[in-house]
This record gives structure tokens, sequence and C-alpha cells, in this order.
């Protein structure tokens, strides 16, 4: 396992930096060692950047914890395209 690398612990720092309003980290490694993650992030940040810059916005957020990392799945909405896909 990568030092300090934890689901708990990307969450928080993402939480952190990024004023989320919702953070979901899954460890989506093979034996949950912490090299592959899916996360979802809803932050008002988003608002009216295109994905590109949102992803870009996370991935300087986490860019120490990336070098451990070999796989990272992102998922960035914005709290109104949160609410609307909850609505669904």
């Amino acid at each position: 396992m990568a030092a300090g690398l934890s689901v708990d612990v990307l969450r928080e720092k993402l939480k952190q930096e990024l004023e989320a309003e919702l953070v979901e980290v899954e460890d989506t490694s093979a034996n949950h060692c912490a090299t592959s993650f899916k996360v979802l992030i809803v932050s008002p940040k988003f608002e009216g950047k295109p994905l590109l810059q949102r992803h870009r916005l996370v991935n300087s957020c986490l860019a120490e914890e990336l070098k451990e990392i070999h796989a990272f799945e992102q998922k960035t909405l914005t709290p109104e395209q949160w609410a609307k896909e909850n609505r669904k």
C-alpha cells in the first residue's frame, strides 16, 4: 500500500481543497492496495468549467498522490448537475 494513501485521505483532501459538497472515493485496485481509485466529486467550484478544466483542478489537488496511483477515474459534477442526476 502506498504510504499514507487511503480512501479517507483522498476524500478529506478533495473535500477541503475543492470545497466539495460530496466526495465518494472507491478503492478499485484488485486487492485494495490503494493503487486504483474511482471518485465522484460534487463541487460548486466546477460551475461553468468544462470537463478538462474540472479534471485539472482535481489532478492538481492530488498531484502528489497521483504519483502513487496507477488508475484514477473521476466524475466531476456541479451541485446542480448532481441534483438533476438524482432526480432521474
